[in-house]
């Protein structure tokens, strides 16, 4: 008989779950020593104890960086078969988390079928859901009405769901005397802001905070502590809201643990490149060593069309210095609903960001698919090269748009290959070029 309702409770108690061993066996460690980590709150394992197909991931300290995909129908784009390309798509290329953020219509049946469908971790953020869930206007909505679709979501089989908890009246009171150049971009920070300021009630996810723990811990949810002030420019970076909510996150972190629920907590948003090191540091001390899921950060507010780029640098140097999970960008951030193709640039972006970030954190084996591709592009193995790309449709249609006259070269170089070269001379052949 089970004797635990939460990966965090088992682990406390001493027990490794079936999912600490899937992930320790992905991880190429001892699961006890994840059973360690996920005790100690420094690893999440979001495993909803109705989400029946997933394959379990852990995030947190020592472990790949792992990648989250943002998708959902708009008021504007209310297309679910296009949505469910995404999640196809999603999966092919290895994303560890997808999160549905439909914010129109009944969204559950959809939902459902993602959950059904997912090997991977699913997120929601219920805040959105809950207007079009509830069929009411914002200023009606009660406490008890944002509690009951958490239920729901967490009934159906959600993993992770972001609650922005951490937007009460005191960090409130910071983010207004801060006079940010662009305020709250957090949609569903904007939200519980809004709600608060029209009713002048406290934040009904703080007020209320344990008995929406009692619901996550039913079913086993890790709360994603959500960054309401999370800055939307790089102006608005490291200023006295982020901070402030940061602080009352650390608080809300503890307390969770403390009711055997796993925590993630979520950062920024647009931030300057020599600003992110110290962020990944101070999230860390202030949230106890809780594992860091970030948004980018975006290193320049100049790039629409291109935000997939600049949220890749900013992700890549965010992982590196501590951050264990990157929620893609794509290049329709700030634009429009991304498409399929707009995903596919955002996932390869952010699995290119995540794997950089693990050679340099040295997880243990991280490059070595990278000295498997060098050694292949030595030998000049077209094939094998192609089996090792992230992207390896592109690799191959990019070689074969301009095929070489010598297969032992590409059209950049022809005989002049480098590669062909050295290995001529190191082989004791002659380097000619007439033949």
């Amino acid at each position: 008989m089970k004797n635990y309702s939460t990966q965090m409770e088992a682990a406390k108690n001493g027990i490794i779950t079936s999912e600490m061993e899937v992930v320790a066996e992905k991880e190429n460690m001892n699961a006890e020593k994840i059973r360690e980590l996920v005790a100690l709150g420094r690893v999440a394992i979001p495993a909803n104890i109705n989400h029946k197909s997933l394959s379990p991931e852990g995030i947190g300290e020592g472990l790949k960086t792992k990648i989250n995909v943002n998708l959902g129908v708009s008021g504007d784009c209310a297309n679910y078969e296009k949505e469910f390309e995404k999640v196809k798509m999603s999966i092919e290329f290895g994303a560890e988390a997808i999160m549905d953020l439909s914010n129109y219509g009944k969204t559950n049946t959809f939902r459902k079928q993602l959950i059904d469908y997912s090997p991977a971790m699913i997120g929601t953020v219920p805040m959105y859901d809950a207007i079009g869930y509830l069929e009411k206007d914002l200023l009606e909505i009660k406490a008890e009405d944002f509690l009951r679709v958490i239920e729901a979501h967490a009934a159906e089989g959600v993993d992770f769901m972001t609650i922005h908890a951490g937007l009460n009246k005191r960090s409130i009171e910071s983010f207004k005397r801060s006079k940010r150049l662009t305020n709250i971009v957090s949609r569903g920070g904007s939200l519980i802001f809004a709600w608060m300021e029209m009713t002048g009630n406290e934040n009904p996810f703080y007020e209320h905070y344990d008995e929406l723990l009692d619901i996550l811990y039913k079913y086993d949810v890790t709360i994603s502590l959500g960054d309401a002030l999370r800055p939307g420019s790089i102006n608005d970076s490291t200023d006295a809201g982020q901070i402030s909510e940061l602080i009352e996150i650390g608080h809300l972190t503890k307390r969770a643990w403390d009711k055997n629920v796993q925590v993630l907590v979520e950062g920024p948003g647009h931030m300057a490149l020599n600003e992110i090191a110290a962020n990944m540091q101070l999230q860390k001390r202030l949230c106890h060593g809780a594992p860091f899921y970030v948004l980018g950060p975006i290193v320049t507010d100049i790039a629409p069309g291109y935000d997939h780029i600049t949220s890749a640098i900013g992700g890549a140097v965010a992982a590196a210095n501590g951050a264990d999970f990157l929620c893609y960008v794509t290049p329709a951030e700030h634009l429009r609903l991304p498409d399929v193709n707009d995903v596919k640039e955002g996932i390869i972006a952010s699995k290119i960001a995540a794997h950089a970030a693990d050679i340099a954190k040295g997880i243990p084996n991280a490059r070595d698919i990278d000295n498997k591709m060098s050694d292949a592009r030595r030998r000049i193995d077209w094939e094998e090269m192609f089996s090792y790309a992230i992207d390896k449709k592109k690799a191959r249609e990019y070689f074969e748009s301009t095929p070489p006259a010598d297969k032992h070269s590409c059209s950049m170089c022809g005989k002049m290959c480098a590669m062909r070269t050295t290995n001529k001379i190191l082989n004791g052949e002659k380097v000619e070029f007439s033949n």
